[in-house]
């Protein structure tokens, strides 16, 4: 069996006939931290969209593989890819307020994701509920699951939507940008939340980030990306520390 659990083998996405992204290629091993990192508009974010299918309409995937646990995404049948989404694969965006629906409380939320993907009852769920919210570090639980997206703090509804995130069991979640709208002490209680969910939960973690300081101290792997491409890949050690292609240093000189 393959060490990865999930490999992107050279994704082109086109859009009017223009490349988003060109024969990108890259690696999320089992129980791992992978950085896709670049600047706004390399297209990191285009391929987190197309490994869950959820390309907005007049983008599409025109060339490559995505193996998710062996299987080819690409290829999977809507009712599987459905299936797949929340359960095997998850996704925490980077501003949470216009993901969750505002009409809804977060307990409900959260609650049709176990509907969707588990046997539990109602009383069942809503114990779970309660459980996912604790396990996301939000206080009175009972509170927060009834509360309206907009009636909590942007730290609160990251770890909300984090909650919302791990409720299935996921194997792998994408997170992108997950903390670029926070506080830098809120950026640091959410990524020590991710590392700990990662080492509890036993999954693996896709971050895409811009920040070079948060893949040094999260990632195990990175990859770097620039004008759809990816042109540098390699652990975090090898990329920070011996930097081979011209955009990765000039990054890391942006950084310093």
């Amino acid at each position: 069996m393959s060490p990865n659990l999930l490999v992107v083998e050279n994704l082109t996405v086109t859009a009017a006939g223009k490349n988003i992204v060109s024969a990108a290629s890259m690696e999320v091993p089992a129980l791992s931290v992978t950085a896709l990192v670049g600047g706004s508009g390399s297209g990191k974010t285009t391929m987190g969209l197309a490994i869950l299918r959820l390309l907005p309409p007049g983008l599409a995937v025109s060339q490559g593989r995505i193996l998710f646990a062996g299987e080819d995404v690409l290829k999977l049948p809507e009712e599987r890819m459905r299936l797949l989404r929340g359960k095997d694969i998850s996704m925490v965006l980077q501003e949470p307020l216009y993901a969750f629906n505002p009409v809804f409380s977060i307990g409900d939320q959260i609650g049709e994701v176990l509907r969707a993907h588990s046997a539990l009852n109602a009383r069942q769920r809503r114990e779970r509920i309660l459980e996912l919210l604790n396990i996301g570090g939000l206080p009175d639980p009972g509170r927060i699951a009834g509360n309206y997206p907009h009636q909590l703090s942007g730290g609160m509804r990251q770890r909300a939507m984090i909650a919302q995130a791990i409720a299935a069991g996921p194997k792998l979640i994408i997170a992108d940008e997950p903390t670029s709208n926070l506080d830098v002490t809120l950026q640091a209680n959410i990524m020590e939340l991710f590392r700990k969910l990662k080492d509890e939960l036993k999954l693996s973690i896709l971050l895409i980030t811009h920040d070079l300081g948060m893949v040094a101290h999260m990632a195990d792997r990175v990859a770097v990306m620039t004008e759809g491409q990816i042109v540098e890949r390699g652990t975090t050690r090898e990329v920070l520390e011996n930097p081979k292609h011209p955009y990765t240093r000039a990054l890391m000189e942006a950084a310093v």
